[in-house]
């Protein structure tokens, strides 16, 4: 296949250069998309031979090439980062066990941080560990708890730098009935806290069965498998809620619904899954991960049946070749993952591939239509992997599988689907993410220019000037609203298609993340949304649904609710009242620090009182007019601020990140603007790191947009960024 016309879009390319593409010593890329593909497609392809020493390996480099170039199928993003380069870590998800001793908790520390400086993304158990204020024979003190412990992990992934780029993203588990389970579900209602984590509670049959019928169940000390008190379920459920709807975690996985379905459990039970909950795996497993563009898929608005068979062969062909010439951050992993060999299939571009048919997301129609679409994905996926078994052999631990019985056809794979979060290479094949729908109809993407542009959805561009209402005062109108739904002139067909996350109530969410985990080996990466004003109860009834049709776990998240919860700290009388500046004192005492800017050396000082930070103000070296007064202006309302009661962490979360034309480097950190460089010495002086707690905070830590959760994540529409993937 010929590349020099790939079709990309612009915001797809500048990902692509930002995030993937070989760079320079000066961050400078030296690659194409084009090359990055034919890298990807040919280190791939090279695995043949190290079944068949006679394979034409060129020929599956076509073939990868064709499926990468068409956007057909993409891999997960170490493998488009690291495949045919010297890393060679092409795996996103990784399980490490914890047990109740020392040893092991800080071998599988040392352990994270190497699998999180190849790129990977860990999930951990912390369920094995004696609970808080229990015995410790050997010194005959008292246990700090597991909650103490992942605190340990969160620093520690705080100064790994995940691939030199970013910080690396843990899963913490829980189960439901370990005695600390009240403590963990509260754990992140305290945002400085575990911002590396997400985390998730292990329910059980048991606990479900105690909540149906309004009873207690056992609270279980790991260390001596005993019980140390019964609580009532119906109370841990509702602080589960509770939280849930406050920030948006816990999540919750029913672990025994995937122990029922756990491949091989004569090698053990699965107890934690990777950082967005879709991939349970066993003590040291990795899975490789891929996604079918649906959108793709759709020719004169039907399914293309012929089409999506052939992708699926080609795309488990691709991934059991990752499985091979990844080169595994740790031996014991490699074991593990060359003996279950498991890949997870899954699909982005699912609404799109909707609007495309003329479905509504929120429809039985839809629900259909992802049954019907995965389960011919699932049986594709499992012939594949029983037509590579054939030539290559089963995987190694095929007889401690359920596969080993003389009715089963032969397997290359444990596990064949899943579905993944695609937030940046959904962007890089232009389609909507994974199984969501559509966030927004029209996006502000902040591009690196510091420009802003507005992107239209093309199949809403399409559907307007068919009925010829598309123009610019409707674009501008559908950008201030987000949803098309109260825009009048709009025909109610077109409203129905382009229903966005919001638009569409819970229920619809979990009957179509249902409807795909019902054919999926594996789990189902999504996030259910709900608006604002939604309550408790709404949340509750969501869980419960969720347990009802199977599905293996839930992710919500209460749009808003983060800043919410910081926002309404204190009452509402003092939310309300005026407020007015302390007078400036006469003296001050402070510092005044250099930092280079694109416009020039920026000299910026800071001075305090007695109650602490009261000045800020700026002056550049050598230049006057509009950037001078613009930086005096902002020293102003800094000052004033401050002397308002306004924290400094406050001001430098608005205006740390903000980007101008001109962006440069100092001492190795880009300083994007000039108020990003007030930004930067204040936190300096301030002592506070933000990076992380932006990403937390719904402020992406890149290019300063809105980021949105969905897929289990939380990711930025504007540039790519993703915080788990």
């Amino acid at each position: 296949m010929d590349l020099m016309n790939l079709s990309v879009s612009k915001n797809a390319r500048i990902v692509l250069e930002k995030r993937y593409l070989k760079k320079d010593q000066d961050g400078n890329a030296v690659e194409t998309p084009e090359a990055l593909f034919s890298r990807v497609a040919r280190s791939i392809a090279e695995a043949d031979a190290c079944f068949d020493p006679k394979a034409d390996t060129q020929k599956t480099e076509k073939k990868f090439l064709a499926l990468l170039g068409k956007m057909r199928f993409l891999p997960n993003s170490p493998t488009l980062m690291n495949a045919g380069r010297k890393l060679g870590q092409l795996a996103a998800c990784f399980v490490l066990p914890i047990d109740d001793a020392m040893d092991s908790i800080f071998d599988t520390l040392k352990h994270a941080a190497i699998i999180h400086k190849t790129g990977g993304g860990t999930g951990f158990s912390f369920s094995r560990i004696r609970p808080e204020n229990d015995v410790v024979l050997s010194t005959a003190g008292i246990s700090s708890g597991p909650i103490s412990f992942m605190s340990v992990f969160d620093v520690a992934t705080e100064t790994v730098k995940q691939g030199g780029t970013r910080r690396g993203a843990n899963m913490g588990v829980l189960r439901v009935d370990h005695p600390d389970i009240e403590a963990f579900i509260t754990a992140k209602t305290d945002h400085s806290r575990l911002n590396n984590f997400n985390i998730s509670v292990a329910i059980t049959r048991r606990f479900m069965d105690a909540l149906e019928n309004d009873a207690e169940y056992d609270l279980v000390n790991p260390r001596t498998g005993k019980s140390v008190k019964t609580v009532p379920a119906g109370k841990i459920f509702n602080d589960i809620v509770h939280s849930a709807w406050q920030s948006g975690e816990p999540g919750v996985i029913f672990i025994d619904r995937i122990n029922e379905n756990n491949p091989v459990p004569q090698l053990g039970e699965i107890e934690a899954t990777n950082p967005c909950g879709e991939q349970p795996l066993l003590p040291y497993e990795s899975c490789t991960l891929g996604s079918i563009n649906l959108s793709k898929m759709v020719t004169t608005d039907n399914l293309n049946v012929n089409r999506l068979k052939k992708t699926v062969h080609n795309a488990v062909h691709f991934l059991d070749n990752v499985v091979e010439v990844n080169r595994y951050p740790l031996p014991i992993i490699e074991k593990m993952s060359k003996g279950t060999r498991k890949i997870g299939l899954g699909v982005m571009g699912f609404a799109d591939m909707l609007i495309k048919l003329g479905i509504p997301y929120d429809s039985e129609e839809a629900v259909s239509c992802a049954e019907t679409t995965m389960a011919l994905i699932s049986k594709e996926s499992k012939a594949a992997s029983a037509s590579l078994a054939k030539k290559r052999g089963n995987f190694p631990y095929y007889k401690k599988s359920r596969f080993d019985h003389p009715s089963t056809p032969e397997m290359r794979n444990a596990t064949t689907t899943t579905i993944a979060p695609t937030g940046t290479i959904s962007i890089i094949a232009g389609t909507s993410s994974g199984i969501e729908p559509l966030f927004a109809v029209v996006h502000v993407r902040n591009v690196l220019e510091g420009k802003q542009l507005t992107e239209i959805h093309p199949l809403f561009v399409k559907a307007a000037k068919k009925e010829g209402i598309y123009n610019k005062a409707l674009v501008d109108e559908i950008a201030e609203k987000g949803s098309i739904q109260a825009i009048e002139g709009i025909p109610d067909h077109i409203k129905r298609l382009f229903r966005t996350s919001h638009d569409i109530s819970s229920e619809w969410h979990i009957r179509i993340q249902a409807a795909f985990q019902k054919f999926t080996d594996n789990a189902v990466s999504k996030t259910v949304n709900f608006p604002t004003e939604a309550t408790v109860e709404d949340v509750e009834k969501a869980y419960r649904l969720a347990y009802e049709i199977e599905c293996k776990g839930v992710t919500i998240y209460r749009y808003g609710s983060r800043d919410k919860q910081v926002l309404n700290i204190g009452s509402e009388k003092q939310q309300t009242t005026k407020i007015s500046p302390r007078p400036r004192p006469v003296r001050t005492q402070g510092t005044t620090e250099r930092i280079s800017t694109g416009c020039g050396r920026l000299y910026v000082t800071v001075n305090s009182d007695e109650q602490g930070i009261c000045e800020v103000f700026a002056q550049m070296g050598k230049t006057g007019g509009c950037p001078s007064s613009q930086i005096e202006a902002s020293g102003r309302l800094i000052s004033l601020a401050l002397r308002s009661g306004v924290k400094p962490e406050a001001i430098i979360r608005q205006i740390i990140g903000i980007r101008c034309p001109s962006p440069t480097w100092q001492n190795g950190k880009m300083v994007l603007s000039c108020a990003d460089a007030i930004a930067q010495v204040l936190t300096n002086i301030t002592d506070t790191n933000f990076e992380d707690q932006e990403a937390m905070m719904g402020v992406c830590p890149d290019c300063g947009s809105v980021m949105y959760h969905e897929e289990g994540c939380l990711n930025c529409h504007a540039c790519g960024y993703s915080k788990c993937s």
